[in-house]
């Protein structure tokens, strides 16, 4: 503890307690912070319900908005710390467990599940939430999908199938309710519960539309991961395709996550990803922006949506190897596409701005399941 003293890290703040309210804990992952969007989202949906959202992170973390943040090696070593988030978390009417990961740090040498067991029989109901490559299981994913990310890496596969049979273990043994933040999940836990990811839509509004400026079309890709957003897949096109003067093509990395809504109002085409299949928050927010999304998201997950929402998901298909094809259409006669373009805005709004999710979580908690 002293050294992180010295290297100026602050002693975390306490897990807050007590108040009229039952208190409800998300964390520790925060992933593209939705565990902070899903707290406001319940508080938003359950009178008298207070949600705090916790983090966990090293220096060289990106960090989202959340309640608490916490540096891993408080999380790991400070026993004071763990005393304290246990006795905390025991007065809690629910706590959220993200990606397999320990809310009370190392807590007595103890995991995820045997921490969950531990608030459990003091009294606190407890959930599973999972947020992609935390459950995907690699071989599954290589199978199904012949673009799959899980394919382009043998070390990082490796590393993510240890986590899934740990993940796995945890839904087996532990028994838990399991909520997953995209649609495909659904394929690995058919008995989760879908909790879409939020974003806040009025963030994103504002842009003309798309194409509108008459000039050399804007194409802009933003991979958080190049591996799993497949930008190896796709760059040598769109290069060509920029030094044709066909579009203006911008590969964004490292700009702060409150840059993006101004970034996104500037392009007219937004390339998501073409290896995973997914659509996420990335996905949401350019939907919310009102851009052509063009991503890989396979008919599977499409058809789940419809079934789940009743509505269509507006992101145009394309694969990695039919992009040209796509990208040629679109701009040649990009009438379909801007129809899809108008529908994103009002589709976020729909499913992406915290009401269906906080009935989600509420309907959870109303249910009293542990």
């Amino acid at each position: 503890m002293a050294r992180l003293m010295q290297r100026g890290v602050l002693k975390p703040e306490p897990t807050p307690v007590g108040g009229p309210d039952e208190r409800v804990f998300i964390g520790p992952a925060n992933s593209a912070g939705q565990g902070d969007q899903w707290a406001r989202a319940l508080e938003l949906a359950r009178t008298g319900t207070r949600a705090t959202s916790m983090q966990i992170v090293s220096d060289d973390v990106f960090r989202f908005p959340a309640d608490l943040t916490v540096h891993a090696g408080y999380a790991a070593f400070s026993k004071a710390w763990q005393r304290r988030q246990f006795v905390a978390l025991s007065e809690y009417r629910a706590v959220l467990v993200e990606s397999n990961r320990g809310v009370l740090g190392r807590f007595r040498g103890t995991d995820a599940l045997e921490q969950a067991d531990l608030l459990q029989r003091a009294g606190t109901q407890v959930g599973l939430i999972f947020h992609g490559s935390d459950i995907r299981d690699p071989g599954t994913r290589i199978r199904a999908d012949r673009d799959s990310y899980f394919g382009a890496d043998a070390e990082f596969t490796a590393t993510m199938s240890g986590v899934t049979k740990r993940s796995r273990r945890l839904i087996e043994e532990s028994g838990l309710p399991v909520f997953v933040s995209t649609v495909d999940l659904l394929t690995e836990v058919p008995h989760a519960s879908w909790l879409p990811v939020v974003v806040s839509p009025e963030d994103w509004a504002g842009a003309p539309a798309p194409l509108s400026h008459g000039g050399v079309p804007r194409v802009v890709h933003v991979p958080s991961k190049s591996l799993i957003k497949g930008t190896d897949l796709i760059e040598p096109l769109l290069n060509e395709l920029h030094a044709s003067g066909i579009v203006d093509y911008r590969r964004v990395t490292g700009v702060p996550h409150a840059e993006m809504p101004e970034l996104y109002r500037g392009a007219d085409i937004v390339l998501d990803q073409f290896r995973a299949g997914p659509y996420g928050v990335a996905a949401c927010e350019a939907m919310a922006a009102g851009r052509i999304v063009i991503s890989h998201v396979p008919d599977l997950d499409r058809q789940r949506v419809a079934e789940l929402t009743g509505h269509r998901l507006p992101i145009v298909q394309a694969r990695h190897d039919d992009l040209r094809d796509v990208l040629t259409a679109v701009l040649t006669d990009p009438a379909e596409a801007l129809a899809r373009a108008a529908a994103g805005p009002e589709y976020v709004h729909r499913i992406h701005n915290g009401d269906r999710s906080g009935r989600v979580l509420a309907d959870w908690l109303d249910r009293g399941e542990r």
